[in-house]
């Protein structure tokens, strides 16, 4: 039986008039655009900002998502473009869910990824059932990531331009949510072709600069953001090499990650050594040659399964996994132990792999994402 209407570009079977989107706005220049380009195809939109952190510190921070100053840039496009703008107070949730896990890891020793958890725990969770709430039939962002139509429904997949793909920090997104999100952006050739549509639609914040902190650490320095959050987290201890011979000294655990090279305070050696492990409870930094970085077998946990067929129906699964989001996909074999937890190899070994980072599955010689999980435990080697 034919449809009474065409599908339109968000995929339902109705005029843009009767299709309400609700588009997360950050109040940079990929969501308005967004916005901006759902609104002048006619679709009923609504625009909703998250307002995450201490509004008054945040009006004072330019350059990070949700800050006070990206709020009004938010609201100044929707007054632009016409449609209505709501700001919500989430504060307590991304402390909740974020922040002090964040913390929390870090203590621990690991190297937490934050932007991953606010997707899954509040952008893709409490914001999408605010979607919800407003009867909207599907809820929009300004991610770097493709959602494509498969065999067995809505599928993950990388965006076209690879310098600007999100996809290691959107592998949490879940088939439910997927059906739900739409991504008007992961086609794009590039970052430019979205300012130049920001400038076609007029919009304030064309020129505006790439957020580049992760929101509540400024400057890139977590260990302020950690001693702030957790006063006295900052133990002193002893820096040693892997025999455990006592090399230095250290004023916290916390300033330092694994692959680290400067800043260890402990010259005059013949070569350079990293940080290849931290030892929380001993309250010690263990230091090694660059070998020692190098990990083939890497434990995953909290695994979420992208692909057509459960994780378990296979003894071993061939893909590509990146382990750091700035490192590109290598080959990899996954050996499932359950549904949520797998042994992950690389079949080249890789530096630096750190409890606390992703571990995200593609399929090989495809732009389709199956999926990741959370590197724990360390590494088995």
């Amino acid at each position: 039986m034919p449809l009474e209407h065409p599908l339109n570009s968000l995929g339902f079977a109705k005029p843009p008039a009767e299709t309400r989107v609700v588009v997360a706005m950050s109040g940079g220049v990929d969501s308005s655009v967004v916005a901006a380009q759902l609104a002048e195809e006619g679709y009923d939109v609504v625009g909703v900002t998250l307002q995450l952190y201490d509004h008054g510190a945040a009006l004072a921070k330019k350059g990070a998502c949700c800050a006070g100053v990206d709020i009004h840039d938010a609201r100044r496009v929707a007054e632009e473009m016409g449609f209505p703008h709501y700001v919500l107070d989430y504060e307590n949730i991304f402390k909740d869910a974020v922040i002090d896990e964040f913390a929390d890891s870090y203590l621990a020793g690991a190297t937490p990824v934050p932007c991953i958890r606010c997707n899954e725990r509040v952008k893709f969770k409490d914001l999408l059932e605010t979607a919800r709430d407003l009867e909207a039939d599907c809820m929009a962002t300004g991610h770097y990531i493709q959602r494509k139509l498969g065999t067995h429904g809505p599928e993950l997949h990388c965006a076209t331009d690879a310098a600007r793909d999100q996809s290691y920090f959107l592998f949490s997104t879940t088939p439910e949510q997927l059906d739900y999100l739409r991504f008007p952006l992961g086609h794009l050739p590039s970052k430019a072709a979205t300012r130049e549509l920001a400038a076609k639609y007029g919009l304030s914040v064309a020129d505006k600069p790439d957020s580049q902190d992760i929101c509540f650490v400024p400057n890139g320095n977590y260990a302020s953001v950690i001693e702030k959050l957790r006063p006295g987290a900052a133990e002193p201890g002893d820096i040693v090499d892997i025999d455990g011979n006592v090399l230095g000294t250290h004023t916290g655990v916390i300033h330092y990650t694994i692959g680290q090279r400067r800043g260890l305070g402990i010259g005059g050696l013949a070569d350079p050594l990293y940080v290849v492990k931290l030892d929380v409870d001993k309250k010690q930094v263990i230091v090694g040659p660059k070998e020692h970085l190098a990990t083939r077998t890497i434990p995953v946990r909290e695994i979420n399964w992208l692909g057509d067929v459960a994780m378990t129906n296979q003894m071993e699964w061939h893909v590509s996994v990146k382990v750091r989001s700035t490192r590109p996909p290598r080959e990899a074999i996954i050996r499932p132990i359950s549904d949520g937890e797998a042994e992950v190899e690389l079949l080249t070994p890789e530096e630096g792999v750190s409890p606390g980072q992703a571990c995200v599955f593609y399929e090989t010689d495809s732009s389709r994402i199956l999926g990741g999980g959370w590197i724990w435990k360390g590494t088995a080697g």
